[in-house]
């Protein structure tokens, strides 16, 4: 497993568009159907990335817990799925299926939403209010696998908990940590 660490894209930023298929329902989901939250989750995941399926556990507890609390989530895999066959739109279904997810996981085939919003690993997160603009971007905690930390989505919470009641952003915000998105040659 190589770590790759996400990029830390300049708090204030605004969220770049996108539309992006849902392989779960076929459906198209934008930037517009989660963006009317009081603040709004941009995830990006794939299916066979250790270190996502480290953090799956807290990952559905904490959007269960959110998304009651007036949060959009939406998940977006941008893997190669020709060199990585495992995150193909049709096992992504499976996935969110599996989990029970009550957010969209979306398919980046053209891989122009990752990189609209530099990410670089999975899982990678930003946090943006209601007005758009990036408030947090980084690790969900600092449980990896193998280092013995418990899943506890505290930095997330946190991010999430102060956007949510109008305090400032953390003021200490950690990349998360990850397998780097596996980018078409």
């Amino acid at each position: 497993m190589a770590l790759t660490e996400s990029r830390m894209l300049p708090l204030g930023t605004t969220a770049p568009f996108f539309a992006l298929p849902e392989p779960l329902t076929g459906r198209i989901v934008s930037l517009e159907d989660i963006a009317a939250h009081r603040a709004f989750v941009v995830m990006f995941l794939c299916n066979h990335c250790p270190y996502v399926i480290h953090v799956l556990p807290e990952l559905k507890r904490l959007t269960d817990d959110y998304i009651a609390r007036g949060t959009g989530f939406v998940a977006i895999s941008a893997s190669d799925v020709e060199k990585y066959p495992a995150d193909a739109p049709d096992l992504m279904a499976a996935l969110a299926r599996r989990e029970g997810w009550s957010f969209p996981y979306l398919y980046d085939e053209s891989q122009e939403v990752a990189r609209a919003y530099d990410a670089a690993c999975t899982p990678d997160f930003f946090v943006f209010s209601a007005d758009r603009r990036l408030f947090y971007r980084g690790r969900l905690d600092g449980s990896r696998p193998g280092n013995e930390l418990p899943l506890t989505g505290a930095d997330l919470r946190a991010a999430l908990d102060a956007v949510l009641t109008g305090r400032p952003a953390p003021d200490k915000q950690y990349p998360s940590a990850g397998c780097n998105i596996k980018w078409k040659s």
